[in-house]
């Protein structure tokens, strides 16, 4: 290495004539001397070793190191030299002798002018040198011009010729640049060196424009091709550059840009409807917008480059040049206020589809006319004329009895058009009709996008022409006021029903005996003002926040004021029992009927002798035809998700129930998609968001596949009126500081099988020993069948390798935590069986879920907490008894699943004070997994007896065993 980059060094740039590319330039670095002056130490510097000496580099030295490099020889022949001969070879054969290639010749030399008008800008405050004939890079130095200097070209004529030369001016001073050794480093724009100095020039002149008065004073036009001259050499210069002349007139003209903007037809073979879909994969209409400037008699087009225009007016040997100087300043501003308000162009023009284009007219004409705009229509293929002005729509609704009155005025410039006829239009896709005059008016794309669904959901009131609107669309007409759209008239009343929170409070019924929280409570008016007006309602609160205890509120109202009327609840199987116990710990004056089983008396009339009919969704679509001919009070959905697919069975069977009213009960409305919803709004208010082909037009494509903001927003304020959902978070005030549920399953038909075989051996087995030797000396026995017993009511893979059933609590927990994965809330999942444990994990990795994992055999415990408390991605953590007892800090969680009931409710409120802890930050809710009619829901029930008698926790399990007395037992194994 020549030049050392730990000492003093220079970057420097060197000019230097190859025998067949002409002019190059290189890169070196110079090492400094002690005094700091350049050495005669030197070394190339390319892309290669650059980052050796990058300390003193910038952004604009590797640029130019990378055009340089691009120059080098064998860089600039590497295209062209298709046999790989060496670089000096090649040039040698297409520059001398009988390989001469012109062509080649030609395409090199262009690319070469390329990368110098490109290398010369960068150069600015850089050192420059022509390297010497000895390859010394700095052997002369030139200065880099900091400023571009300008050219005036003259013009002389008398009667026998005229003489044209140019001068050159820097920085206000007039260059002596002729006859001083000057030559021209790059042409394109012209780049010159003279006097030791580089310059480059305003206007980018071309610089064979002042090559041939290097070395000559000036040029002569001989008279007899003075006339061709003027018409094309002088009026091209006089366009672009500053012109003197003598012996002729030059008139400069200035102005104001008057814009005009040219519209253009440009058909296609329309074909959309009113959601914007193409039938038949037609095209729209376009219309192509231009932009002009019109400056006196002379009009630019804003595409055209060209600063100014030149005309020459010739009398006898007299010439006159007019020149317009057109305002690029004030063309730009035109442009800008055009781009302001949504019309931005490309090369001058901007195409858009006929119904856009009008609408931004009619948006705009008023303005556009008064800053002096003018319009032009170009003849349209079809021959049509197109009215420019504005198209107005005025539309009232008004509040009527059972629905909207709407009345609404079109106006097309000074014509006036049928609402009727215009809506037929819209709802036919169509965009343009006639007017009396023979001009065309153009739908403007805002009113399709602003009211298709108004129009879509209008109906014809009888034979009177009254166009009408269902009570149940109020959020669209809202939407539309608030978007200054339509002129709404509401009662008061009905205006409450936009926010919730304002309704007016009702009286918690008496029938229900229980206590609502001011949520709940607002809840179940939000419920009542939704059956004062006959509306159906999605009651969508988070998991755990009460829906059910909400809903019995409502049937206990019910059941006051509407005396003999039925209620029907549907579920999923497992959930029956549960609002069962709800409903008659709650509820327990209502009279119900659990309609389920194979022995169900399969008589409709009979429901009338009950308040509320409990079924399940199987039941709903076997029994259709028989539950279809009674007509309900209420029809009430649990977990309404179930209905999700508008083309399953069972959505097609709940469809067919008749009720006065409707309502929905759901965590997950939308599960897997937007028609999720569609599907669920449809049952509890019919026609709220059209037909589902409508619907899937009109929201579902542009929301899931378009990403339609607009679409979405428009949705959610048709739909929120009717769908109230609080988070937990939301009313988290209003939580006590845990909440603790059980969640009764059904076990399987195998699963129960396995659980009565299990538990009539150990009955018999521990109830003849007791007879005969004392209950003591079973008690080992006693533990280990109620033990399996309770392993067998979680999975009964538990004591059984070779079970290949289901479980039914595995399936509501696998539910569960998808429910609350779903809504983005961290889950604990305790057990005290590692097996249990484990199967869940085999599910959780089955269906790619990831989750924390702690038993005692857990070695990296701090990682697996810190894993779900820092890991958004990680929702569930499982953990045993034993290894989750202490030491756990898990502030993220909020909810907690307890598998399997503990003997000791003391260990059982031990897992629960893990979270419990929690709770400080976050409201913990609390699920316990019960299964039905198992030794799991008698423990329980003798857990609670024996707690209220000795009003004292039982310390282990050994004492639990040891409280035990023959009836106990006997009841466990029943």
């Amino acid at each position: 290495m020549i030049v050392d980059p730990e000492k003093p060094f220079e970057i420097i740039y060197s000019l230097f004539s190859h025998e067949y590319l002409g002019l190059l330039l290189d890169s070196y670095v110079i090492q400094l001397d002690e005094q700091g002056r350049l050495s005669l130490a030197n070394q190339n510097i390319s892309s290669v070793n650059a980052h050796e000496f990058s300390s003193k580099l910038d952004k604009a030295d590797f640029e130019l190191i990378k055009l340089m490099d691009s120059m080098q020889q064998d860089q600039v022949v590497k295209k062209y030299n298709k046999r790989n001969l060496k670089p000096k070879e090649f040039l040698r054969k297409i520059y001398e002798g009988k390989g001469v290639n012109e062509s080649i010749q030609k395409l090199i030399e262009e690319n070469l002018e390329i990368t110098r008008s490109k290398i010369f800008p960068l150069l600015k405050g850089k050192r420059f040198f022509e390297m010497g004939n000895d390859g010394n890079p700095i052997w002369k130095e030139i200065e880099v011009a900091d400023e571009k200097a300008t050219v005036l070209f003259h013009f002389r004529k008398n009667e026998e010729n005229t003489h044209y030369f140019p001068t050159i001016k820097y920085k206000g001073t007039k260059l002596e640049w002729q006859y001083r050794h000057g030559f021209l480093v790059c042409h394109n724009p012209a780049w010159l060196v003279v006097n030791n100095m580089l310059f480059s020039f305003a206007k980018g002149i071309d610089g064979n424009k002042l090559k041939p008065f290097l070395n000559k004073k000036f040029i002569v036009i001989d008279k007899r091709f003075e006339r061709e001259y003027y018409r094309k050499f002088i009026t091209q210069l006089l366009s672009v550059f500053d012109v003197y002349a003598e012996g002729f007139d030059i008139k400069v003209e200035r102005g104001n840009p008057q814009p005009i903007l040219c519209i253009a037809d440009l058909p296609g073979n329309l074909g959309v409807d009113m959601f914007g879909d193409a039938v038949e994969n037609k095209v729209e209409d376009q219309v192509v917008f231009s932009l002009k400037y019109q400056y006196g008699d002379y009009t630019f087009d804003s595409a055209e480059s060209i600063n100014n225009s030149v005309r020459l007016e010739e009398n006898g040997e007299h010439y006159i040049f007019h020149k317009v100087i057109r305002s690029k300043e004030k063309e730009k501003a035109i442009i800008k206020y055009l781009e302001e308000r949504g019309l931005d162009f490309d090369h001058g023009k901007r195409g858009m589809s006929k119904t856009k284009a009008f609408d931004w007219i009619s948006q705009h004409l008023d303005r556009l006319e008064i800053e002096g705009y003018k319009f032009e229509q170009k003849e349209s293929p079809r021959g049509k004329v197109y009215h420019i002005g504005q198209a107005q729509i005025s539309i009232e609704v008004q509040e009527n009895i059972d629905w909207f009155d709407v009345n609404a005025q079109i106006k097309f410039g000074i014509y006036l058009v049928p609402f009727a006829k215009l809506r037929k239009l819209l709802v036919q896709g169509k965009t343009e009709f006639e007017l009396p005059n023979g001009e065309f008016a153009v739908i403007p794309a805002s009113w399709f996008v602003n009211y298709s669904e108004l129009f879509s959901f209008l109906e014809d009131k009888g034979n009177t022409g009254q166009l009408v609107m269902r009570k149940h669309h109020l959020a669209l007409a809202k939407t539309l006021e608030s978007g200054n759209l339509v002129q709404l008239t509401l009662s008061r009343k009905l205006e409450q029903l936009r926010d919730f929170e304002s309704i007016e409070d009702y009286e918690i019924p008496g029938k229900f005996a229980g206590t609502l929280r001011p949520y709940q409570h607002a809840g179940f008016n939000w419920l009542r003002f939704l059956n004062e007006f006959k509306f159906g309602g999605c009651l969508a609160d988070d998991m755990g926040l009460g829906k059910t205890v909400q809903t019995l509120a409502l049937l206990a109202h019910e059941a006051e004021v509407n005396q003999g009327q039925t209620s029907l609840l549907v579920m999923p199987t497992s959930l029956i029992y549960n609002w069962e116990l709800e409903a008659r710990k709650f509820t327990p004056d209502l009279k119900i009927l659990v309609y389920t089983g194979t022995q169900r008396v399969k008589d409709p009339y009979r429901f009338s002798d009950y308040d509320l009919v409990l079924t399940s969704y199987g039941i709903i679509r076997l029994d259709i035809n028989i539950l279809k001919e009674f007509f309900f009070n209420y029809v009430i959905l649990d977990e309404s998700q179930a209905i999700k697919n508008p083309g399953s069975n069972i959505a097609a069977a709940v469809n067919q129930l008749k009720s006065k009213q409707r309502l929905i009960l759901t965590g997950t409305p939308v599960e897997n998609g937007t028609m999720d919803l569609w599907s669920q709004m449809n049952f509890i208010n019919p026609g709220l968001l059209g037909t589902q082909h409508s619907f899937k037009k009109q929201f579902l494509l542009p929301i899931e596949k378009q990403n339609d903001k607009n679409k979405a927003q428009k949705l959610h304020s048709m739909i929120k009126p009717f769908i109230l959902r609080r988070l937990k978070s939301q009313v988290a005030t209003d939580l006590p500081e845990k909440i603790t549920n059980v969640k009764y399953s059904a076990m399987t038909t195998e699963q129960e099988n396995v659980y009565e075989e299990v538990k009539n051996y150990y009955r018999e087995k521990i109830i003849s020993d007791i007879k005969a030797t004392g209950r003591n000396t079973q008690q080992f026995t006693l533990l280990r069948g109620l033990t399996q017993l309770r392993q067998i009511a979680n999975h009964p893979k538990m004591v059984r390798d070779d079970y290949e059933g289901e479980s039914g609590k595995l399936e509501d927990i696998t539910y569960m935590l998808q429910s609350t994965i779903s809504e983005n809330h961290k889950v604990l999942v305790f057990s005290q069986f590692v097996r249990h444990l484990s199967i869940v994990k085999e599910y959780l990795d089955k269906e790619g879920i990831p989750y924390s994992y702690l038993d005692g055999s857990t070695k990296d415990r701090q990682a697996q907490v810190e894993a779900f408390q820092e890991n958004d991605d990680i929702k569930v953590f499982l953990i045993s008894l034993k290894a989750g007892g202490v030491g756990l800090n898990l502030t993220k969680a909020e909810y907690v699943f307890l598998l399997d009931p503990w003997w000791n409710p003391a260990v059982e409120a031990q897992a629960i004070d893990r979270a419990h802890r929690i709770g400080q930050e976050n409201k913990v809710i609390i699920y316990k997994f019960i299964s039905r009619n198992s030794v799991e829901e008698k423990i329980m029930a003798l857990q609670n007896r024996k707690l209220a008698l000795a009003g004292e926790l039982i310390g282990t399990e050994e004492s639990f065993m040891k409280s035990l007395d023959q009836d106990d037992i006997a009841a466990l194994l029943a």
